[in-house]
């Protein structure tokens, strides 16, 4: 079972990685693509980070499926 601890230290690196991701991400579109058209960018409820976290705490954890697992978290 994982630790609450372990999973904020996994939330914190994670979050750590996708603004670094995401403004690199950023200076490229804009390289290639320029500033010419709209482009639809619509915000998820949840974050890059809070997605990525949970499925870290999937494969880390002993569930056979995604479903049982995130009844377990969210309950």
């Amino acid at each position: 079972m994982i630790l609450k601890d372990q999973i904020t230290n996994i939330f914190v690196q994670v979050d750590d990685f996708c603004k670094e991701f995401d403004s690199q991400i950023k200076q490229m579109k804009l390289q290639t693509l320029g500033d010419h058209k709209k482009r639809r960018n619509r915000k998820s409820v949840m974050s890059d980070s809070e997605i990525i976290t949970i499925m870290i705490g999937f494969h880390l954890g002993a569930h056979k499926t995604f479903k049982h697992y995130y009844k377990q978290i969210v309950c």
